[in-house]
């Protein structure tokens, strides 16, 4: 089923995190008006994400108010409640997370097991944790037309459809400000037309042709960020990290019951691994230069997590269950953490 993916993207940690922690205190709730399901009049809270080096997933709450569905996905894969997030996205907005209940969203029990998990708190974005965010969002991007393109070359038009289409109908219109404000040439007439092409005659011979231009508008608007910043290890780490953990989310929605019931999402997870990968793989020489146990690690680690998706139509079962996928995304995340907190403290001295 073709989901409305990304609304909005307040990504990972790195967009909630201060210089020092990677930790959120949370907001405090507001009433939940004695579980009346209709949202209290008030101005929402906002944290001021500035310039971060830090990218720890520990602490990170999901906002239920503006989360995408792949970081809402978590949930549904950890309360086994089929279509979950797309349960959440229908009850907005929360006045609090407790409304999860109250709107019958969720049960009592199922809340308890998440409640500190979700928030309805508001991030701004400024510095480097904006950056980080904006070229994510793009990285999301890059991940569905990847395995549009494996698709394409397969000759599946009718399965690419809906990974040519998540870019244009799901990710540009949260990531349209920042390319305004980055100044970046107007790019979704682009994809609109790849889109409507391969709708139309998914063989056509203009579909190369339209596909390569949609690629290297992506790759403009990532250039319009600093060129140091783009090949700076501990700011793609950071990136990369983001786009494992949509990844992760995303196969964890995927799998059920030990088969693959969800084929957009397995692919879906597929492309951002895949991007993740070719991501690294221009920071791997830096990596094994000032790092090289940790890009040991890394290497290893993504290596057996690429093992997960050996194509993009799905396999008849599952490579890894869902906790082994996220097991190997917290071990390049955790390793990670160790080249960025050290490109922190060289920073300072």
């Amino acid at each position: 089923m073709v989901r409305p993916r990304y609304a909005f993207l307040a990504f990972a940690a790195c967009a909630i995190v201060a210089l020092s922690s990677c930790a959120s205190g949370g907001a405090p709730e507001a009433s939940n008006n004695g579980g009346n399901a209709t949202p209290v009049a008030s101005t929402p809270q906002v944290t001021d994400a500035s310039t971060t080096s830090s990218h720890s997933g520990h602490g990170k709450k999901v906002n239920i108010n503006s989360a995408i569905l792949s970081e809402l996905d978590k949930f549904e894969g950890m309360l086994g409640v089929p279509a979950l997030s797309n349960k959440i996205q229908a009850g907005r907005p929360y006045a609090s997370p407790s409304e999860l209940v109250a709107k019958k969203v969720v049960t009592q029990e199922q809340f308890d097991k998440i409640k500190d998990m979700v928030t309805i708190e508001e991030v701004k974005l400024t510095g480097e944790a904006k950056d980080v965010d904006y070229m994510t969002k793009l990285g999301l991007m890059k991940g569905h037309l990847i395995v549009a393109k494996e698709l394409l070359d397969q000759n599946q038009p009718k399965a690419a459809e809906p990974h040519i289409g998540h870019p244009v109908e799901e990710i540009y219109s949260d990531v349209e400000e920042q390319l305004n404000e980055r100044k970046v040439k107007e790019f979704k007439t682009t994809l609109i037309s790849l889109q409507d092409l391969v709708k139309s005659n998914g063989k056509a011979d203009s579909i190369k042709t339209n596909f390569t231009n949609s690629m290297q508008a992506v790759d403009g608007a990532i250039a319009a960020l600093p060129q140091p910043e783009r090949e700076n290890n501990a700011f793609n780490l950071q990136v990369i990290n983001g786009l494992l953990d949509s990844a992760n989310s995303e196969y964890g929605a995927a799998v059920a019951d030990g088969k693959i019931s969800a084929a957009i999402e397995y692919q879906d997870s597929r492309g951002f691994v895949v991007y993740a990968n070719e991501l690294y793989k221009t920071i791997a020489t830096n990596m094994a230069k000032e790092n090289p146990e940790v890009h040991k690690n890394i290497q290893t680690s993504i290596s057996e997590l690429t093992k997960v998706w050996p194509a993009a139509i799905p396999p008849a079962t599952p490579v890894k269950a869902p906790l082994e996928v996220t097991k190997l995304v917290k071990a390049i995340e955790a390793e990670s953490q160790k080249a960025i907190d050290k490109a922190s403290t060289k920073a300072q001295l």
